[in-house]
């Protein structure tokens, strides 16, 4: 029965309320750079780990090669 108080307090006073009211982040976007630096050292760890800087430059040879460069 106490897990259907959170429930219940979302039907009677909506979303917004309820995460207004559990100090919840608002949803919304977030500022590019924000973004890319939240990003960058996963994507640096996923390169080293995985080798893909090399997968990335046969990518683009291939690519330049297509293209007839």
């Amino acid at each position: 029965m106490a897990d259907t108080a959170p429930r219940t307090m979302i039907r009677r006073h909506g979303l917004k309320a309820y995460l207004a009211g559990s100090g919840a982040s608002r949803p919304g976007r977030r500022h590019p750079l924000v973004a890319t630096a939240m990003v960058l050292p996963l994507a640096t760890l996923l390169v080293v780990v995985f080798g893909g800087w090399e997968a990335v430059v046969t990518q683009a040879s291939s690519v330049g090669v297509m293209l007839g460069r």
